[in-house]
């Protein structure tokens, strides 16, 4: 018997300003002290102390925890744990990007189970025994929908890789605040590596050996929105529709992925992440069309379907044609939005074998819509740095 499930455990909030609602939405889930996780560039942004406001104003004490780096160590999550234990917590803010969120949910885990966030790399059975303390996730960026996802993805300096952690209910945040007011200053470089993103977790959980109707809906969804309204963010940052919109995009993208994982493109940027500490956004869109180049062969129909949703016309076109559209269009956005080549990225061809070699060894390798394996991975890595070649 083959019993799939769905399960959301978070609440969704959205709307412009709604972070001024922060203290109200702590002390709905019983918060007196929160651990207000984030990174220093959202302080030097000011958005530390805007979004700490509304905690100041309702007299509600709070500790901050601002030394998140990007692809967080083994050694921060544990040092973030230690600290919310010591200033005697009872709830945790994340507010930033994939890191920071994935920071706060992966605190939320060590202080819940115990010991070290590596104890809890994603393993059958399922490591994860408590949920997390209340935890509200508010991004600062439209990309990892992280603020509703059952995952953190952490990095662990000795291995040199990512490893999951997650793929239950038990890390879901509690509540996600999203405000796209947050998302207005991003650079256009963030803007397009952290949109591409949330389309790669789209097309991927749709075409996945996972996929299934929820996660269909919310995919589709996502693609479209993105399609619409990505290029238009890039171009205009303090464009509040686009802005809302790509919100929007990367938390359905997020919610995509219910409890299980993405494919190909996922597999070989987590794994590249560990190798060289490079935006996972961008290297994640440097690789989404070629994977898709290699991976329509064995979903058609679906690749089709991902051609619609990104606005191509298909009419007249069989089966096939329509399925490469799809491909087309995902390599033709990457280029319109300035995404750095693998090369400048800081990857040589001559690390092929070595990157192929721990993409396959990702456990994310398995949903992949077309059979994989390292040939496979080192065919799509040639053919990105070919894509690449002559990008800034």
């Amino acid at each position: 018997m083959n019993i799939r499930s769905f399960e959301i455990p978070t609440v969704m909030k959205h709307g412009l300003g709604s972070v001024k609602s922060l203290a109200e939405q702590a002390r709905a889930l019983g918060m007196k002290k929160p651990l207000l996780v984030t990174d220093p560039g959202i302080v030097q942004a000011g958005i530390l102390e805007q979004t700490a406001a509304p905690l100041k104003a309702a007299k509600m004490d709070f500790a901050v925890f601002d030394s998140v780096a990007a692809n967080p160590p083994i050694g921060l999550i544990d040092r973030a744990a230690a600290f919310y234990t010591q200033e005697q917590c009872d709830g945790i803010i994340g507010l930033g990007g994939g890191s920071s969120m994935d920071t706060a949910k992966s605190v939320g885990v060590v202080v819940s189970n115990g010991g070290s966030i590596l104890d809890y790399e994603w393993a059958d059975p399922q490591p994860i025994k408590q949920r997390i303390p209340p935890t509200i996730c508010i991004p600062t960026t439209a990309g990892t929908g992280s603020e509703v996802t059952l995952w953190a993805v952490i990095t662990d300096p000795e291995r040199k890789i990512k490893f999951n952690v997650g793929g239950t209910p038990l890390i879901g945040a509690w509540v996600a605040l999203l405000d796209p007011e947050l998302t207005f200053n991003l650079p256009p470089a963030v803007t397009a590596g952290t949109g591409m993103d949330a389309l790669a977790h789209a097309v991927e959980c749709y075409t996945s050996a996972y996929a299934q109707p929820m996660s269909d809906s919310v995919a589709l969804l996502a693609m479209e929105y993105v399609a619409r309204y990505l290029r238009v963010a890039f171009a205009q940052g303090h464009n509040a529709e686009a802005r809302m919109m790509m919100s929007h995009a990367a938390m359905l993208a997020g919610l995509s992925y219910g409890t299980e994982s993405a494919g190909a493109a996922h597999a070989m940027s987590q794994s590249a992440g560990g190798v060289h500490n490079v935006p996972h956004g961008a290297l994640t869109a440097r690789l989404l069309g070629p994977v898709m180049e290699y991976n329509f062969k064995g979903e058609p129909e679906r690749f089709a379907r991902i051609a619609l949703a990104l606005g191509e016309d298909t009419r007249g076109l069989s089966l096939w044609q329509a399925a490469e559209k799809a491909v087309e269009a995902v390599i033709r956005l990457t280029e319109e939005l300035e995404i750095p080549s693998l090369q400048a990225l800081g990857f040589s061809q001559d690390e092929i074998p070595m990157l192929a070699q721990i993409a396959f060894d990702d456990p994310q390798t398995i949903g992949n819509p077309r059979d994989m394996d390292v040939k496979g991975y080192e065919k799509i890595y040639r053919r990105a740095f070919e894509l690449g070649a002559g990008t800034p």
